[in-house]
């Protein structure tokens, strides 16, 4: 019952701009439809009133423990990956990748410089070992179309290696 925008629109508009801090709504909304649409857009507690203010507290306090610790910014030159908002960039350009395709360059990136097998990825990544090995080819060619082919290296007969192609 926000003035001019409802807290759903603030809410999705958050989200969109990847704000991920908790957010708890309170809101004078009881209806189990209203609560749907909130936890859809991506609150992390609803609260209706009336209510306690004992009880607001805890329910405070319980998502600011939930809270996970900032997962370090993975950085190979100007290739940028912030793992716990799933986003990357080259430089300022944002790249945009599925789960699959960002999963594959964070575990690369993390062993930069070292070589990365196949079945290694498949483990990891898909965490599926009897996977066909084309399926992790597919997948570091569509990386290739979206970051550049320059930052991922084939190492003969091992696999692929992540390099720093801004240099």
């Amino acid at each position: 019952m926000l003035p001019g925008l409802s807290g759903y629109r603030v809410l999705e508009a958050l989200r969109a701009d990847g704000v991920d801090t908790p957010v708890l709504m309170l809101t004078a909304k009881d209806g189990e439809y209203d609560e749907a649409d909130a936890f859809d857009l991506g609150v992390d507690d609803y609260v209706t009133k009336p209510f306690s203010t004992v009880v607001l507290l805890a329910r405070m306090n319980s998502l600011l423990r939930r809270r996970p610790e900032s997962a370090p910014i993975l950085t190979i030159g100007t290739l940028r990956l912030e793992p716990l908002r799933h986003r990357c960039w080259i430089a300022d350009r944002e790249i945009s990748m599925t789960a699959r395709e960002f999963a594959t360059v964070a575990y690369l990136a993390e062993r930069s410089d070292e070589p990365v097998s196949k079945s290694e990825l498949r483990n990891s990544v898909w965490e599926e070992p009897d996977l066909d090995p084309n399926v992790v080819e597919v997948c570091v060619v569509q990386v290739r179309k979206k970051i550049g082919a320059e930052w991922i290296e084939t190492v003969r007969g091992v696999g692929y290696r992540l390099v720093d192609a801004s240099a």
